[in-house]
């Protein structure tokens, strides 16, 4: 269960860096974002391959912390029964989830994104847009970084949950450990 506890923590410290490196991208979408409009109705012109990167930025930024989201729990969720409940049932919820939504979908995903990403790296595919960015295969690669991040964040799910079914919450430190709701932790009085 030791080890179980470390690969949990091992692939949230993965994600959390992951994010926090990929989540500054948002800087820079917004920087060149900024310089597109400056350009367009301050200049009265336009330099198409910056359009083109503060749209890749974003969708590698979103691809690249979506792993980081999900170790979060940042995700989408019915808060209305997921956060008042013990331990326990987050913990079944989330195997139950992670097994049977997650996991199937990320497969559905590597599939499709393995056609579609080796098809685009085999002409080095680029911008659709005359004087657009090149390297557009690059970016499309971050469908099966996605899947990957994702992937791993939801076998730690499973591996948590297990820790908690078993009684070894203990075992993981406390930024990997379930979140209390806020209720949980004040004391009735």
């Amino acid at each position: 269960m030791r080890a179980l506890a470390l690969a949990v923590q091992a692939i949230g410290s993965l994600n959390r860096i992951i994010g926090n490196v990929f989540s500054w991208l948002a800087v820079a979408v917004v920087v060149v974002c900024f310089a597109v409009v400056v350009q367009r109705y301050f200049f009265n012109t336009t330099i198409l391959w910056m359009q083109d990167l503060y749209v890749w930025l974003s969708g590698a930024m979103f691809t690249a912390v979506a792993g980081f989201a999900l170790f979060r729990d940042d995700h989408v969720r019915v808060d209305i029964f997921y956060r008042p409940a013990s331990v326990r049932r987050k913990a079944i919820a989330d195997l139950v989830g992670v097994v049977i939504f997650l996991l199937p979908f990320m497969y559905v995903v590597w599939n499709w994104g393995w056609i579609y990403v080796q098809r685009s790296w085999s002409f080095y595919e680029a911008s659709q847009n005359i004087g657009g960015m090149p390297g557009l295969f690059v970016l499309k690669s971050f469908i099966l970084v996605f899947t990957v991040l994702v992937t791993l964040q939801g076998l730690a799910m499973i591996g948590r949950s297990i820790l908690v079914l078993s009684g070894k919450e203990d075992l993981l430190a406390e930024p990997y450990r379930y979140k209390l709701d806020t209720d949980e932790e004040m004391p009735n009085v």
